[in-house]
Order: structure tokens, then sequence, then C-alpha cells
């Protein structure tokens, strides 16, 4: 029983970490970014559950409710480029290509808002992941220094679903790891200057 209870603790902690943070793309905050995370291709296109989460972040945009989004994925191989997709997918719902920010090192959700963060210089965002995910990911940006709220966007409840859901419970213990020990991202280099560059030329 106490090994049940100390498993779930880092679960627990994402779950309350985010509790009063989610929102719908109806009332979400209005904020300078949304965040997108990758969610895997599909013959190079974005998989159904990408394909949901760009739509949301594309209805943040058209609402007014953010001016930039930053799409942060694997580009770890030549012939896998996650983040081009996702800006591929964003276009033809609309977003203007001017208004998308790659981040091509998005390995983990840890890396993906530490890099936001630190290279792109977010400090207040939307984050746009599946409803499963979406707690550890607000609780991660959290505690890599931004003011995060959370979209989690709802899907058809099949297998890869409750594999997402179970998956949680184990990623919570390295996220509160992460949380704890701040480790760097697999990669920093320099500061990124796009998502400054789309807020000074649309200021509020």
């Amino acid at each position: 029983m106490v090994l049940c209870v100390l498993a779930l603790l880092p679960a627990t902690w994402t779950r309350v970490a985010a509790a009063d943070r989610l929102r719908s793309t109806a009332t979400a905050p209005a904020a300078d970014v949304a965040v997108v995370f990758g969610a895997g291709l599909w013959r190079g296109r974005p998989t159904p559950y990408l394909a949901r989460r760009l739509e949301a972040a594309a209805e943040l945009y058209r609402t007014g409710r953010v001016r930039a989004v930053l799409v942060t994925g694997d580009n770890s191989r030549v012939e896998y480029d996650e983040p081009d997709a996702m800006r591929t997918y964003l276009k033809g719902q609309g977003v203007p290509d001017a208004r998308i920010v790659s981040d091509y090192a998005g390995f983990d959700t840890w890396d993906s808002c530490v890099r936001a963060r630190r290279i792109f210089d977010v400090k207040r965002a939307v984050l746009v992941s599946q409803s499963f995910h979406i707690h550890r990911a607000v609780a991660l940006c959290g505690a890599a220094g931004i003011d995060a709220y959370g979209v989690g966007v709802d899907d058809q409840h099949d297998a890869t679903w409750y594999y997402g859901g179970v998956r949680e419970v184990f990623a919570a213990g390295k996220a509160a790891l992460d949380a704890a020990f701040q480790p760097d991202p697999h990669f920093l280099g320099p500061k990124e200057p796009g998502i400054s560059r789309i807020l000074a030329a649309s200021p509020h």
C-alpha cells in the first residue's frame, strides 16, 4: 500500500499544480503565445491527436487569445520533422506563417518547457495538449518559470487515449524529478528572437 501511494504521489502533484489553470479554447486567458506539444507524425503529417491540438491552437489565434504559436517537437533526424509538419498544418488552419515559431529540439515535455522559457523568452502562455497530458505540461512549464494555463483537447477514448492515460502515471515520476532537479534540456543553444519579434510587431 505504501508503495502504491508513493507511486501515485507525482501524478497527484501534476493534478494539484494544474488544478486551477485548465481552461477551454473559449475561456483561456489572453496570453502572448500558445505552445503546442508534438504528438507524432504519420507519413509526414500530424497524427489525429496532434491535428486536434493544432486546431485548438488555431482557434486560440483566430479568436485573438494569443498572438503567436510556438510549435515544439522532435526533429532529431532528417526524415522526421514534427515542427515543420505542425507549421504546415497550422497554415492550413489559417494561422499566418509569420505568427508561427518552431522549436526543433522539444524532445520531451520538460525540454519544451525549459526551451520555451530560456530560448524563446516565453513568460506567459496557453499550453495545448490532450487532457491526459495537459496537467503534466502545465506543472512542468510552471516549474520552468512560465505563467502557464492549459487547454486539454478532448478526443475519442480509444486505445491510444487509454494508453496515454496509463503512461502519464509513469511519466509523472520523471516530471517530478525534472521539476525538483531542474536539468538542462538535451540542447540549449542561443536565444531565438522569433516570439519577441512577433510580439513587438503586434503590441496590444
